[in-house]
């Protein structure tokens, strides 16, 4: 393998803020009912992120990473109705550190910084036994991007949202839901990528436990994808309006890229 492509390759993996991919979303962050809109009102969402990883497709042996990352996501959740449903707005913000090994020290670099900002708007909408969201946004080109393991892409994408959410019983305490992003950046040498986020919930009270995952896969010429599967558990606290959701994945299939095991845990407050 040339060099040329051996540091093309790690650009392409550790740009990414949270994830070592193409796109800049990080699928395995939201969990079950992932696609549900909250109620019109303010809050936060803060999502601390270990991923780590020795094994890679298309790259030399003994490459790694390790990604530790904390996003920031704000959303506002308005009264306004557009098309039947609640309009929103949201912003996310990643902080990152990355430490990337490809070959054993062919290209070796460790950075931390502030990623990409995300702004976008949002729709949701709920029925009797569903939920469904619409989004749109753009990935600015805010973070460092001169090394191979800075937070940053260097180029902006734009960002399509669609999902659903369906309660199988009538007491709505089993769900299943379905998020997909799409991605394109602004680069004509990035493939456009798909992500597709699962979830398969149980809610027992306040509490929540399922069944995870989510696939990723370049849509116009790239053969890179990658798929994982784990489980999930949170809980909510109504006297403080604020919930802590975790989980872990393990990713499998993978082609052109690290193959490794994600960790989250995310945590909502309501204002």
């Amino acid at each position: 393998m040339s060099m040329k492509k051996i540091v093309s390759l790690a650009a392409m993996v550790s740009l990414a803020p949270l994830a070592l991919q193409a796109g800049q979303y990080v699928p395995g962050i939201e969990g079950v009912k992932s696609a549900v809109v909250p109620p019109p009102g303010v809050y936060y969402r803060g999502y601390a992120v270990h991923y780590d990883a020795s094994n890679a497709d298309g790259l030399p042996p003994d490459s790694s990473v390790k990604v530790d990352a904390l996003a920031h996501r704000f959303i506002w959740v308005t009264e306004t109705e557009v098309l039947g449903g609640n309009l929103g707005f949201e912003a996310i913000l990643p902080m990152v550190r990355t430490d990337l090994d490809i070959g054993n020290g062919i290209v070796r670099d460790k950075q931390t910084g502030l990623g990409d900002l995300f702004v976008g708007s949002l729709i949701g909408w709920h029925g009797e036994r569903w939920d469904a969201v619409a989004a749109a946004g753009i990935w600015n080109a805010t973070g460092k991007s001169s090394e191979p393991a800075d937070p940053g892409f260097g180029y902006t994408e734009v960002m399509l949202t669609l999902g659903g959410n369906v309660y199988l019983t009538e007491a709505k305490d089993v769900s299943l839901s379905l998020l997909s992003r799409y991605e394109i950046a602004d680069k004509s040498s990035v493939n456009d990528e798909l992500v597709v986020e699962w979830g398969l919930g149980k809610s027992y009270g306040l509490m929540d436990l399922g069944l995870v995952g989510y696939s990723r896969w370049d849509v116009d010429g790239g053969d890179a994808e990658t798929h994982a599967a784990g489980v999930s558990a949170g809980y909510f606290w109504p006297q403080i309006m604020m919930g802590v959701d975790a989980g872990i994945y393990k990713e499998h299939s993978v082609r052109e890229g690290f193959e490794g095991t994600k960790f989250r845990v995310a945590l909502t407050k309501v204002f």
